[in-house]
């Protein structure tokens, strides 16, 4: 849904209060699109960007755009304002020439204001925006005027001061009046259901005021006071008996086989139905790459506050897929689908399918049971660790078969792993609140969504498991095995992550067998200009580098996103220490995102995305036993701290005459393969399973 389902410029663009105003269905979860809209329309209107806001996003006004995902944003809702700039400006020229009485031609914008050359004459754009109509259609095309050199002022990012101040209102912030605070108890488990509960506690708890709300196994604790209610919950779930179920304990990744699979043919990046190509009967080379279970890893637990009034359920929620939600919950609840208003209210840190959603609609049934009273509800650390829909554990194996110089003639890939769409999108059967946690322990539960196949081009498990280089021959398979033991959905880079990290780590390989240079190798097998450019340019700025000491290692990799989107070359200088620890010592990373929006944020993206690859490299795991996740907290969910952050350099190429290219899931996954191509260099030990801990390391070393 886009400039189609919203063709008015109002859509997009409008005047509200004497200033500009952008409207998007695109979500700000830190990736600074409010940012880079404000930029594309200060751009085409050449009006400061002081003087432009971005709306809120809300269900009940925005342009349903779907989900903010795949990185997309400036692609889908930056073409429309782009376009809806372009067509305002025409018009605001017409409009002007008509009132100064003079040729349209005479009309120049600059500053915010339109100009009549010859006279020196001027009218503020904000000054015409309200003669425009309201219908004015967009005109799809318009051609961009993107001038770079139109001043947009200093760099910034929306609410970043508030940030830095401690003045920001998340949505774990949010007080109103008369508000409660709840606590969902939770089972010890996803396989287990509430038996009973100590009723005198119960009772108790209502006489000090606190509400209990049990819907079948749903169990809740609201009341005014915050640390009560967190109280109140843990002594709650003490006193509850839950059903005896043990979780599967057995090895994720030997289920991940032909055998126990639902499998299709890829081609360009697309599944097939119908037979699968032959294998390869001889190959020269093979090896099988792994991905843990990997949690977002959010800042901040999920939260969400919401009311039920005058028949309609307000919620504000930091979900990425506001709109889908609002469906989800609507058919949850047995109501109309604009019975449910839903505004994006950030959290704190997250990229991915984590439990806003599933937080949101706990709000949600809660209000529903006290009307006209606003509920906060948050999850805890805990909460949050064992309950979000994780990352699925994925494996990838490759082969192939090479000519006399080492190149690849024939490759093989097969990924394997759970499905990557978890949120709760609409669809037949209720598949959009089957996917939502607390309608499987409702008292008329639903029984665990089952993923289907992603057909997508280059979605979910297969996203770049097709290579960009250039071989003869392919043979790829996308392999979706179900029935495994936890809830699974959309994490950064969906599986980019794996593919990436095997192919690259496998080119590496490749290239040692062959005794070739890493570039050159790739560069050999590589056709597309534009990415030869990279690798180039990441050689040279290599080159420069200080050789790595005895016990360091280099590595690197290259990869663009969905083979579509930003090209990206990461360089990693690392030591392995006697104890297998690996410390970063340097990254350089070369991007080409096309047109470049916004620098600071295109290069912070790509910085915090090799941060947030390099903690998926060598720190994340999921870990459980029979009674449950392990894993709820920081010290056993460790993530990347900042003594393990390396000083990183950041380059961009900007082609002239290029569109705009999503950036916001280009480097993770490279940065993982360079870090392990990196550790191979350093101790001539191969990991080919995420993450590579010490103890990941040493075992690799007594395999080989």
């Amino acid at each position: 849904m886009n400039i189609d389902d919203y063709p008015k410029v109002s859509d997009w663009i409008e005047l509200r209060q004497g200033r500009i105003c952008v409207h998007s269905g695109k979500v700000d979860i830190g990736q600074r699109i409010s940012t880079a809209l404000i930029r594309i329309a200060s751009r085409e209107l050449t009006s400061p960007a002081d003087q432009i806001d971005v709306s809120e996003v809300r269900t009940d006004q925005a342009p349903d755009e779907g989900i903010t995902s795949g990185s997309n944003s400036v692609e889908h809702s930056g073409r429309a304002v782009g376009l809806a700039a372009t067509t305002l400006r025409a018009e605001l020229a017409r409009l002007a020439a008509a009132q100064l009485g003079v040729d349209a031609e005479e009309i120049s914008f600059e500053d915010g204001a339109i100009t009549h050359r010859a006279t020196n004459q001027k009218i503020a754009i904000i000054d015409l925006m309200d003669e425009v109509s309201p219908d004015l259609m967009i005109d799809t095309k318009a051609t961009f005027a993107h001038a770079t050199d139109v001043p947009v002022g200093a760099p910034f990012m929306r609410g970043m001061a508030e940030m830095v101040k401690g003045e920001f209102t998340f949505v774990h912030d949010i007080d109103l009046p008369e508000m409660l605070h709840a606590r969902v108890v939770r089972p010890p488990h996803a396989l287990s259901h509430l038996e009973n509960l100590d009723q005198a506690y119960v009772d108790k708890l209502s006489e000090s005021g606190m509400q209990v709300l049990r819907d079948g196994s749903f169990l809740a604790i609201a009341g005014p006071s915050e640390w009560h209610v967190i109280q109140a919950a843990e002594r709650l779930q003490a006193r509850c008996q839950w059903s005896k179920a043990d979780l599967p304990t057995d090895d994720v990744f030997a289920r991940l086989t032909p055998e126990n699979a639902t499998r299709f043919n890829v081609v360009d990046g697309t599944p097939q139905k119908g037979p699968l190509p032959p294998t390869l009967e001889q190959v020269d080379y093979s090896a099988r790459y792994q991905r843990p279970y990997q949690l977002h890893g959010a800042l901040a637990p999920s939260a969400a506050c919401a009311e039920w009034r005058d028949n309609t359920l307000h919620v504000m929620s930091h979900s990425q897929g506001i709109y889908p939600l609002r469906e989800s919950m609507a058919d949850s609840l047995g109501l109309a689908i604009e019975d449910v208003v839903i505004t994006h209210v950030p959290g704190s840190g997250c990229y991915g399918h984590n439990g806003a959603d599933d937080a949101a609609f706990e709000a949600a049934l809660i209000a529903h049971e006290i009307p006209d009273t606003p509920i906060l509800l948050k999850w805890s650390r805990a909460d949050e660790h064992a309950w979000e829909p994780f990352a699925p554990a994925m494996a990838v194996d490759l082969a192939a078969k090479l000519d006399e110089a080492g190149k690849i003639t024939s490759y093989t890939a097969d990924a394997f792993s759970d499905t990557h769409r978890g949120r709760p999108r609409p669809g037949p059967d209720k598949a959009g609140p089957a996917r939502l946690l607390s309608n499987r322990f409702r008292a008329d539960p639903m029984d665990p969504y089952v993923g289907t196949p992603n057909m997508n081009k280059q979605g979910g498990m297969h996203r770049n498991l097709d290579p960009i280089y250039d071989f003869p021959e392919r043979r790829l398979t996308k392999n979706l095995v179900t029935g495994l033991p936890h809830r699974t959905s959309a994490l950064r880079c969906l599986g980019a992550a794996a593919n990436i990290f095997a192919l690259e780590s496998f080119m590496d390989e490749l290239r040692l067998k062959a005794d070739r240079d890493p570039f050159d190798y790739r560069l050999s097998q590589l056709e597309d200009p534009r990415s030869r450019d990279v690798l180039t340019e990441l050689q040279a700025r290599v080159a420069a580098l200080p050789v790595p000491a005895p016990g360091e290692g280099r590595g690197i990799a290259y990869a663009q996103y969905k083979n579509a989107m930003t090209r990206v070359g990461i360089c990693v200088d690392l030591e392995v220490t006697d104890e297998a620890e690996v410390r970063l010592k340097r990254a350089v990373i070369v991007a080409d995102a096309g047109r470049i929006v916004d620098r600071d944020g295109l290069m912070a993206q790509l910085e915090g995305g090799f941060i947030q690859g390099a903690s998926w490299a060598l720190y994340e795991q999921v870990t459980w036993d029979w009674e449950g996740i392990q894993s709820r907290d920081w010290d056993s969910y460790p993530v990347m701290r900042f003594g393990n952050v390396p000083p990183i350099d950041v380059h961009l190429i900007e082609p002239e005459g290029v569109p705009s290219a999503g950036a916001g899931e280009a480097s993770p996954s490279p940065t993982i393969a360079a870090i392990a191509n990196a550790i191979f260099e350093a101790s001539a030990i191969r990991v080919r399973q995420m993450p590579f801990t010490p103890e990941a390391i040493m075992q690799a070393a007594m395999d080989e």
